[in-house]
């Protein structure tokens, strides 16, 4: 087994589907692990793809009027399409109609066949025709198929069997000597606990009579592959399975599948016992996440409340849903997506802590540097500060380190993320805008170098998860080109930053999302006699000239300002209006505490005391807010303090 390759697959998607959210989990979370393992200097190989046969597909080719491979055709661009708009970087994308993929199957079924682990026998039982599967009486819920829970007619036929009973002792000891074999522990407990029950051969074949899309049969061509013996086979395929012997060897013994839990039977059971029957090893690892509900609701066609990917790319863009669904549960629990989480988390994670940590930062640059980076300091120069923070990276690195290699994806980003809340609390404990002020320039120095190598090693830790605020961050950084400084061995020493590069201010990586929330009170319209009732007249929210009289503008110059303690948001402000005041406002995403004394703004003057984190505010601040962000209500010419505005 090579430890410089990583093999990882999604499950190869019915291309009936419709892609949905579900879909969009497990291939981001595969898209993930391959860049981080790319980017830690392994060989990787990453597959999906679309399972294409079967008598669904067969049906809805006819009653579109379509031959099946027209229609799977037209389908597959779905999924694809999809996959480029979420920067998802496979290296293959697999059809279960391609002659490639045509040719292992039918060499994987002769070779059982050969071996006497195939046999022919009549058969009579339960049909799901949605889910193209048998069941047995006693697998039935109440009369119908217990995975869909539709009716099921009886059907008996002579059919092809894999003696998959065969296995199921070396099935057990497989998985209990190999405890990362089924993950999470939920599941592997699930799978032992399923296997306690005698395990039945399974049919692996329809007959042409009934079905006729499908891989043909190489020793009876009366008959197809059961829809899912064929896909599994897909993860053999790929990697070289009889075509290319060097690279099966070197990737498939290090193989991830990621499933969604209601596949796990056959990814656990079905699959393992089909390679041992062909003389080859299981794959390493097979993760079974769990499911999304939408708003505390099951997702239904029927219902619909089914997400729409491409909708929500289009209102929140690839990188915040990335994001959102790696870091709202941990991978395995089922989750809840909805708009105001998904919301919340733009807005807290992505704009306020990454995205101001980036804006303040570049902001200082530029004003004390000209936006060029300072050279590295020696240790003796750094301080106690600095050190300390510098083993904050360390430990954001190592924690990473440890939580990918157990695709703990939401502690992988927390660990991120106290990360960048540390680099925020060093900048207010560092204090540049004193440093400048007090003239000591080789400290300033010491503290932006050390400040943006932090922002490097947090661009080079997002990556995988956000492609391209990572690039983004890359290019702000001004070593777009610098290759080596985007790989995760470049963490390992603290320093790779070089110094005299120059930097690029942009736009915000993440605007604040300001959404207004539609109430739907589902009123009766109709009054007592059943007529439709008067709808009230809306009015303007005008007031009247004696309302506005009773606000006091008044010109406030800022005298003072530091950062609250604790507080990402809040600057304490001594403001002259004809009399000395302290406000409290929430502007520090936007401002630097020394950029705001000197300056003459627009206040509130007679509105009641307020204590925001326990300190008392006299007064408020005008402001205008957009999607560029927030800008103090000033004025074009110099003007007095506690003049009155009219």
């Amino acid at each position: 087994m090579s430890e410089n390759t990583f093999y990882v697959t999604t499950p190869i998607y019915y291309v009936n589907d419709i892609p949905h959210i579900g879909h969009v989990y497990t291939t981001v979370a595969a898209d993930v692990i391959s860049r981080y393992m790319r980017m830690s200097g392994r060989k990787v190989m990453f597959l999906t793809g679309t399972d294409e046969h079967g008598q669904k597909v067969e049906q809805a080719a006819r009653d579109r009027g379509k031959t099946p491979q027209e229609h799977c055709d037209e389908m597959v661009v779905r999924f694809k399409d999809l996959w480029r708009r979420f920067n998802i970087s496979n290296d293959d994308f697999i059809r279960t109609t391609e002659e490639r993929h045509i040719k292992v199957v039918q060499h994987f079924l002769q070779k059982l066949f050969d071996s006497g682990d195939i046999f022919k026998s009549s058969y009579s039982g339960w049909y799901c025709v949605p889910d193209e599967r048998f069941w047995t009486e006693k697998d039935l819920d109440d009369g119908h198929c217990p995975d869909c829970g539709r009716e099921v007619v009886q059907l008996e036929e002579s059919n092809y069997f894999f003696k998959m009973s065969k296995y199921q002792d070396w099935l057990i000891k497989h998985i209990e000597d190999n405890a990362n074999f089924i993950r999470p522990e939920t599941r592997r407990n699930e799978m032992l606990g399923f296997l306690r029950n005698p395990l039945e051969d399974l049919c692996i074949s329809r007959p042409k009579s009934r079905l006729n899309w499908g891989v043909e049969i190489p020793f009876d061509t009366d008959y197809v592959t059961y829809v899912w013996f064929d896909a599994l086979i897909n993860y053999v395929t790929s990697p070289g399975y009889t075509t290319d012997d060097e690279r099966f060897a070197a990737f498939w013994p290090n193989c991830t599948h990621l499933i969604g839990k209601d596949i796990l039977t056959t990814h656990t059971i079905y699959w393992p016992t089909m390679l041992k029957g062909e003389g080859l090893a299981p794959p390493a690892r097979v993760f079974a996440h769990g499911w999304w509900t939408i708003e505390g609701h099951k997702m239904s066609k029927s219902v619909g409340n089914v997400v729409e990917p491409n909708m929500l790319l289009d209102k929140y863009g690839a990188d915040a849903i990335r994001y959102f669904l790696l870091r709202e549960v941990p991978f395995g629990l089922d989750g809840d997506f909805s708009h105001s989480a998904l919301v919340g988390r733009i807005n807290s994670d992505l704009a306020n802590d990454i995205g101001n940590l980036l804006q303040r930062s570049l902001g200082m640059l530029e004003k004390y540097r000209d936006g060029v980076i300072p050279p590295a300091p020696d240790d003796s120069e750094m301080g106690d500060l600095s050190m300390e923070f510098v083993k904050a990276s360390h430990k954001a690195v190592n924690e990473l380190d440890e939580h990918m290699a157990v695709l703990s994806f939401d502690r992988a980003l927390k660990a991120v993320w106290e990360f960048i809340g540390a680099a925020n609390k060093y900048i207010d404990s560092a204090a540049p805008w004193t440093l400048a002020k007090e003239g000591k320039e080789a400290k300033l120095d010491s503290v932006m170098y050390t400040l943006f190598e932090a922002i490097r090693q947090v661009a080079v830790m997002i990556n995988p998860f956000m492609p391209e605020t990572g690039q983004k961050m890359f290019r702000q950084l001004g070593i777009t080109q610098k290759k080596e400084l985007h790989t995760f061995t470049s963490l390992e020493i603290w320093g790779g930053l070089p110094g005299g590069t120059k930097t690029f201010r942009g736009p915000a990586l993440f605007p604040r999302i300001e959404e207004v929330q539609e109430v739907d009170v589902k009123e009766d319209k109709k009054d007592e006699g059943g007529r439709m009732k008067e709808e009230p007249q809306k009015t303007a929210n005008v007031i009247g000239i004696e309302d506005f009289a009773k606000v006091e503008l008044v010109t406030g110059k800022v005298l003072e300002a530091e950062a609250v303690p604790k507080s990402k948001k809040l600057i304490r402000m001594i403001v002259d209006t004809g009399e000395k005041r302290q406000i409290v406002a929430g502007i520090a995403e936007y401002y630097e505490p020394d950029d705001l004394v000197g300056r003459t703004i627009a206040v509130v003057g007679n509105l009641a005391p307020a204590k925001l984190m326990g300190v008392e505010s006299n007064g408020m601040l005008l402001a205008a807010h957009d999607d560029n962000g927030l800008a103090l209500v000033t004025f074009d010419k110099e003007v007095g303090v506690g003049v009155r505005i009219k």
